[in-house]
């Protein structure tokens, strides 16, 4: 017992890395600055809780969920599709299983549960927060996009295909033809 303060302790200052780590990808396009991946979830789980409410899901799980999907890249860094051919990505709930060993029984199961739902895509709220993920990146994209960055399109496209739900489907129609600096105007 005395231990799991400290053990809690350390995993919080390990996930304070996410606030450093870059989105890697970007870089391949030009984009000088990238969001970190700490930005990147955030805004991921929110989406996600959208998402969630106008599918009927639980908006709570769905950010929920969203929040611990790339916590592992503390351990492997933001590993770009362009690698993919290169190396082999570990599955998430090993890296999980890793960095939780040390942590209190409830707190262990807590996060492996969700990193596992996340990766079952199984729920309602697991297939938000998936798409979520997907509707951040293609967010940035035109975000990117509006600022001059060029080469995106494919980020976008990859982005849509990979779309279950029908209201991030809907969403994504709506981002890509509208422009993030009328948001504003609506």
């Amino acid at each position: 017992m005395p231990q799991e303060p400290a053990a809690l302790a350390v995993f919080g200052y390990e996930l304070g890395l996410l606030k450093r780590i870059r989105r890697a990808g970007w870089w391949h396009v030009g984009v000088r600055d990238p969001e970190s991946v700490a930005e990147h979830s955030l805004r991921t789980a929110q989406i996600a809780a959208l998402l969630a409410a106008e599918e009927g899901a639980s908006p709570e799980r769905a950010a929920f969920l969203a929040l611990w999907h790339d916590t592992q890249e503390t351990r492997t860094g933001d590993i770009p599709h362009t690698a993919t051919e290169y190396l082999s990505k570990p599955d998430p709930r090993e890296i999980t299983a890793d960095q939780t060993a040390a942590l209190p029984d409830a707190s262990r199961e807590l996060v492996r549960a969700a990193v596992d739902e996340f990766e079952a895509r199984q729920t309602p709220e697991a297939l938000c927060a998936k798409d979520a993920d997907k509707l951040e990146m293609l967010l940035q994209a035109v975000e990117y996009r509006e600022t001059g960055v060029q080469r995106v399109d494919g980020w976008i496209d990859s982005a849509r295909k990979g779309l279950t739900t029908e209201t991030a489907r809907r969403v994504a129609e709506a981002a890509v033809t509208l422009s993030p600096l009328t948001w504003r105007d609506r």
